[in-house]
C-alpha cells in the first residue's frame, strides 16, 4: 500500500502546473492532500483527471482557504472528517478513511502564525489553537492505534521535529513551526509509540526538506524545512517498507512525501 501526502497550495493552481500528469505517474493506492483551497464545486474535475479514484473532500467553509483532500483506487469503508470541535471543523483540516483494518489519514495542521507585528514578522498567536488541534487528533486516532490498528497520519503537520529538519535551526527558535512546544506536542505522538516513517527509514539523512519559502531563490538554495510527515502506529511501522520525500516534484511551495506498507 503506497500512501502519497502533498500539500498543493491550491488544487486548482496545480492542475495548471502538471498535477494531472504527476497523478498518473505516482503509483499510489491513496493521495492525501492538504490546501486544496476551494470548494468541490470549484474544481476542474475534467483537468484534475480523477476518473478511477474514489475521492473525498472536506473544505474550509472560509473561501479559498485551507481544506483536505483523500483520493483513493479502493472505497473507503469508514470515513471521518470531524474533530468533534466547531472551531477545527470549520478549517476543513481532517479526512480519516479506513480500509481494511488500516486508517489513512490526510491531515492539514494548523499554522501557529497569527497577525502581522510592526516590525513585519508575524506573532504566533495561533499557537495555542495548533496545540490544541494536536491533541484532539491525537485523541481521536490513537485508540486506533491501541486496538492495534494500521494507522498513518499523513500530512502538513507545520512542525519540524528535529533541528536536522531544517535548514536555519538556529535562526528559527522563535517562529512557529519549530518553537518548543510545538516539537513537544509532535514528540508526545513519538512517546505514545508513533513513528516518523521517513527518520525511520533515513535517520541521518540531511538536508531533506518538503516547505520553501516562496522568497526567490530560496527553494534553489535548499533553505527549507521538513514538516510534511506521516507518522505510523505500530502496527503501521511493522509493514513499513520505505518512506521518501520527493524534493523534484514541483506545482506548490511543498513537494511530496510517501510511505509504502506490506499488504495485509
Amino acid at each position: 500500500m503506497k500512501v502519497i501526502s502533498w500539500n498543493v497550495n491550491g488544487l486548482r493552481a496545480c492542475a495548471n502546473k502538471g498535477f494531472a500528469q504527476w497523478l498518473r505517474c505516482c503509483g499510489a493506492d491513496v493521495v492525501c492532500l492538504q490546501e486544496v483551497r476551494a470548494m468541490p464545486e470549484q474544481l476542474p474535475l475534467a483537468q484534475l483527471e480523477l476518473t478511477g479514484w474514489y475521492c473525498l473532500w472536506s473544505p474550509a467553509q472560509k473561501p479559498g482557504y485551507s481544506g483536505v483532500g483523500l483520493l483513493s483506487r479502493q472505497q473507503p469503508q469508514e470515513v471521518v472528517t470531524s474533530l468533534d470541535d466547531p472551531a477545527f471543523d470549520q478549517e476543513g483540516r481532517v479526512i480519516l478513511a479506513r480500509f481494511g483494518q488500516t486508517w489513512v489519514g490526510s491531515i492539514y495542521f494548523p499554522n501557529g502564525n497569527g497577525s502581522t507585528l510592526p516590525n513585519g514578522k508575524r506573532s504566533n498567536d495561533r499557537v495555542p489553537f495548533k496545540l490544541a488541534f494536536y491533541r484532539a487528533l491525537f485523541d481521536r486516532v490513537h485508540p486506533w492505534a491501541a486496538q492495534g490498528l494500521s494507522v498513518v497520519i499523513a500530512g502538513d503537520w507545520n512542525t519540524a521535529p528535529q533541528a536536522i529538519d531544517l535548514a536555519r535551526p538556529k535562526d528559527n527558535q522563535q517562529t512557529s513551526g519549530f518553537l518548543p512546544e510545538e516539537r513537544l506536542e509532535v514528540a508526545r505522538w513519538v512517546s505514545q509509540g508513533w513513528v516518523d516513517s521517513f527518520r525511520r527509514c533515513q535517520p541521518e539523512a540531511r538536508d531533506v526538506y518538503s516547505w520553501w519559502s516562496q522568497r526567490f531563490g530560496v527553494r534553489a538554495r535548499n533553505v527549507g524545512w521538513r514538516i510534511d510527515l506521516a507518522l505510523l502506529s505500530p502496527v503501521a511501522e511493522a509493514r513499513l517498507v520505505a518512506a521518501t520525500v520527493d524534493t523534484e516534484v514541483q506545482g506548490s511551495d511543498h513537494c511530496p512525501i510517501s510511505v509504502e506498507l506490506r499488504e495485509v
